[in-house]
């Protein structure tokens, strides 16, 4: 089907069918490579001016996204630390990683769409409109990302607290550029993904994050010499459901 044609899916609304298209588009080709002629196509609306009447402006569509995306991720970690928690964990980097990876795929299983397109979405927003997403992100669905952290604070080797911060910000750029791969090949249907679409390679990406977590810190900088950020060498940012971007 071509990319631009019409969304089948009766059961959502006008409102609902715009979202869907424009999020599929913009992951695909960036915000500012889709115009709102377009969106209101590929969503099957009649009228011209249905994006302007449900969302005023393609800016208020785009915060609309980023939150709708961030709410669902932040709503499901949660849920996944709860449970961790009931049975006094998370006691290993690893069983965090999962509650950081797990929540943010396949989002489309709890939606009315067919397909996932947020984190390729959010990953292309946010190098070409930084100020945009994170204006849309601040403060916002963040508290099970920041309930991870805190696990994490407690479990990593001993190391200064801005060496940690600054592997945070490592880890929200990993999962954000890995997960947004693994969603632009499960969305490919001319071939198939055998990588993307197995269990085991998540098991892997999870192994490979917990690594970088655990792994000790080179003696060279534990002197205050980490570079960047504020007082005491902690970066300045913004924390989504998604991760801990750089302001």
């Amino acid at each position: 089907m071509n990319k631009t044609a019409s969304i089948e899916a009766p059961a959502l609304s006008a409102r609902e069918q715009i979202k869907l298209a424009a999020r599929r588009l913009f992951a695909e080709r960036g915000m500012d490579g889709v115009t709102v002629r377009e969106i209101v196509e590929a969503s099957g609306q009649k009228n011209h001016g249905s994006l302007s009447y449900y969302f005023g402006t393609k800016e208020a569509l785009v915060r609309e996204l980023v939150t709708d995306g961030a709410k669902l991720i932040d709503v499901r970690r949660n849920a996944y630390l709860d449970r961790l928690e009931s049975v006094g964990g998370p006691k290993t980097i690893r069983e965090v990683a999962e509650a950081l990876v797990y929540p943010s795929i396949n989002l489309a299983e709890e939606t009315d769409t067919a397909e996932d397109s947020y984190i390729r979405f959010i990953a292309l927003l946010g190098m070409s409109h930084r100020d945009l997403f994170m204006e849309a992100l601040e403060n916002r669905w963040n508290s099970g990302y920041l309930r991870c952290l805190d696990h994490l604070r407690q479990l990593m080797p001993d190391m200064p607290e801005a060496a940690k911060n600054q592997r945070f910000v490592f880890l929200g750029a990993y999962l954000t550029g890995v997960i947004a791969a693994r969603e632009a090949a499960l969305a490919d249907r001319s071939r198939p993904h055998p990588m993307w679409s197995a269990e085991t390679t998540l098991r892997h990406f999870i192994d490979t994050i917990t690594a970088m977590l655990a792994a000790p810190l080179d003696p060279s900088l534990d002197r205050g010499n980490l570079g960047g950020g504020s007082a005491g060498g902690e970066p300045r940012a913004v924390v989504g459901s998604v991760g801990m971007i750089l302001d």
